[in-house]
């Protein structure tokens, strides 16, 4: 994309301190948009920021538990106080809390639930309320992932919210779309994360079970998330997209 692509843009990006949701602000903030940064973990959330800031970007964190209903609409709030309007808000954040089905605890479920699923229906509502007040287009995109179509051990809790995210997607284009709101979602694969790396087996076995031979990058996330926000996927809306190297033709499990 154009260096410029998203000049004049205003984005929010929850759970964005680190890996997929990072790369994300950094690609749409030197590609010219305005970034809010959220993460729930403040310096996290400011050393994100000041990375993207030395890079030329501009970018502003705003920490905070983004399921959180009354901090959501204060990071909307934000977007607006700064820079004027919200054109696009990409719900990122999420949990994973692995566990077996039959001994899965209800505290794990509705925390699992209330982060990945609350928090991702009330961004989008709460953006898609600012979008409707400024009478303008927008794009809301939600992070889902290959769990949501594929089986995982261990993860039933988080591949349900994860597939639901996809129906919400499909279902506010019944909503949304009169105002011209985009919904759309990414669903990763196997990424090499800060997280991910500090397993030192995690990229030679996704290697070896991935068609195309490795892990994705969160780059290779990032691109595909800024496309399905861009201008030039105005005509794409809830519909996912998986970026997972080829697995889920395939599915082999890594255990």
């Amino acid at each position: 994309m154009n260096q410029a692509f998203f000049k004049n843009k205003v984005a929010i990006v929850t759970g964005a301190g680190q890996g997929i949701g990072f790369e994300i602000c950094r690609q749409l903030a030197l590609q010219g948009a305005s970034v809010i940064l959220n993460d729930i973990d403040h310096t996290i959330a400011e050393e994100a920021a000041e990375r993207i800031r030395q890079q030329q970007g501009t970018c502003i964190a705003f920490p905070g538990d983004s399921s959180d209903l009354g901090f959501i609409q204060e990071l909307v709030n934000k977007a607006v106080s700064t820079f004027g309007k919200l054109d696009i808000a990409i719900a990122n954040s999420g949990i994973t809390l692995f566990g077996d089905f039959l001994e899965y605890p209800a505290d794990s479920l509705y925390k699992v639930i209330n982060v990945n699923l609350g928090g991702s229906f009330f961004l989008a509502q709460m953006a898609a309320r600012q979008m409707i007040r400024q009478s303008s287009s927008g794009s809301i995109l939600f992070t889902s992932s290959v769990t949501g179509h594929q089986a995982h051990k261990n993860l039933a809790a988080y591949s349900m919210t994860k597939a639901a995210l996809e129906m919400l997607a499909k279902n506010l284009v019944i909503e949304l779309s009169r105002y011209k709101i985009t919904v759309n979602t990414i669903a990763p694969g196997a990424t090499l994360t800060e997280r991910t790396v500090n397993d030192s087996s995690y990229e030679s076995v996704w290697s070896e079970i991935t068609p195309l031979g490795r892990p994705a990058t969160a780059l290779d996330i990032a691109n595909a998330a800024l496309f399905l926000v861009s201008d030039q996927a105005s005509h794409i809306t809830g519909q996912s997209l998986i970026i997972d190297g080829g697995w889920t033709s395939v599915s082999p499990s890594p255990f």
